[in-house]
């Protein structure tokens, strides 16, 4: 669709260092399992709104009553586990903005700071051993709809990982 061409042309796969963006993607990709990108696309700008910007301090402080409002904001998906799960992580987001610095400095330091490239010929792979142990490091620090796929397709959207295949032209662009 014009949106997903949009996504992939302009921003999927291009390096994210701003700590919003990242918990953006992090609560998009959780909020995507089971379900198309292009659904999360289309409701993108509802989630914005609904979440306060992916503003992690203002999720975090969320309660019983923003969660059922949230419940019955027909603009996202209206699933309390991962509606949940957005507040858990948002916490959990803030933790570790404390610990390392930035949540950035903490997911960058699993690839040294430099995006893995997909090489000629490799298969697009649904996660890896960096995603699995993204999505470990994420679970023990009390993050929920982390598992390894959702971990590996953070990683594709905001740069950890170019997919893009190396004979499209994103691919030397990100």
């Amino acid at each position: 669709t014009p949106l997903s061409i949009a996504y992939h042309d302009k921003e999927w796969g291009v390096a994210v260092h701003d700590d919003t963006r990242l918990f953006e993607f992090l609560i998009l990709e959780g909020a995507q399992a089971g379900l198309s990108w292009e659904t999360i696309l289309r409701k993108r700008e509802n989630y914005r709104a609904a979440f306060d910007g992916f503003n992690p301090a203002k999720v975090a402080r969320y309660d019983e009553r923003k969660i059922a409002a949230l419940l019955n904001d027909a603009g996202i998906i209206r699933n309390r586990l991962k509606i949940n799960a957005a507040v858990t992580n948002a916490r959990a987001f803030r933790e570790v903005q404390q610990e390392f610095g930035s949540f950035d400095a903490y997911v960058w330091r699993f690839v040294d700071g430099k995006p893995l490239r997909r090489k000629r010929g490799q298969a697009l792979a649904a996660h890896t051993p960096l995603s699995d142990a993204l999505s470990k490091d994420l679970l023990q620090r009390g993050f929920k709809f982390a598992g390894s796929t959702i971990c590996y397709s953070f990683m594709q959207a905001v740069g950890i990982v170019n997919d893009h295949d190396p004979s499209c032209f994103r691919y030397r662009e990100v």
